[in-house]
C-alpha cells in the first residue's frame, strides 16, 4: 500500500496517510489507522506517488 507524508508549506502535517479529498477550504486526511485530521485553509497540490508526498498549499 502506499501512503503518503503530507506537507503544508514545507513542514510535515501528517504521515501514513491512506486518503486525502479537497473539501471546499480544507483538506481532510485519514491515515493507515483511520484517524482523520481536517487541515483548515488549503488545498491539495501536488501527489506524487513515486516519493510518497502529498504537497498542500495555502489558500
Amino acid at each position: 500500500m502506499c501512503e503518503f507524508t503530507v506537507f503544508l508549506n514545507k513542514e510535515v502535517v501528517c504521515r501514513d496517510v491512506v486518503y486525502a479529498k479537497n473539501d471546499s477550504q480544507k483538506v481532510v486526511l485519514k491515515d493507515v489507522l483511520g484517524v482523520m485530521k481536517v487541515i483548515e485553509n488549503c488545498m491539495i497540490y501536488e501527489v506524487d506517488v513515486t516519493s510518497q508526498r502529498l504537497l498542500l498549499t495555502s489558500k
